[in-house]
């Protein structure tokens, strides 16, 4: 593995220079195509994640583990999906939009995209929420 943890993109090479992808874009894509698909309430991230959007910082990347290794490039997904959905019916669909999204935007493929629920989230949590701010003077 490299010492740097950057992905160089050797397929074309050209007299231009070299073209290298952060680890931290893929999880971007990823993030992004995984929120993307109907079903998936939220993304979990970790506690910076979390303090970081209460500041305003969107965290785009967040519930997204990029590895590097010799045999390829793994993504895991940490999802909450909503009630009532079909769940390995809404995780097939996430696989196939991060792996056709990042292969798009970066010519990279995937050695495979792992997607992890840890929560189901009830729409009478999102109600909730709303009457909360509702009733809460402005």
């Amino acid at each position: 593995m490299k010492e740097n943890h950057l992905i160089d993109l050797d397929e074309e090479k050209s007299q231009l220079g070299k073209v290298e992808i952060s680890p931290e874009v893929i999880e971007v894509i990823a993030g992004l195509a995984a929120s993307e698909i109907e079903g998936v309430a939220t993304m979990r991230g970790n506690f910076a994640s979390g303090v970081a959007e209460r500041f305003g910082k969107k965290a785009h990347g967040k519930g997204v583990k990029v590895d590097l290794n010799e045999e390829g490039i793994t993504v895991d997904v940490y999802t909450v999906m909503s009630y009532g959905v079909s769940v390995p019916e809404v995780c097939k669909k996430i696989q196939e939009n991060i792996l056709q999204t990042i292969e798009t935007m970066t010519a990279i493929k995937l050695l495979e995209v792992n997607v992890h629920v840890v929560g189901v989230q009830l729409e009478t949590d999102k109600q909730e929420g709303e009457e909360d701010k509702q009733d809460s003077p402005s």
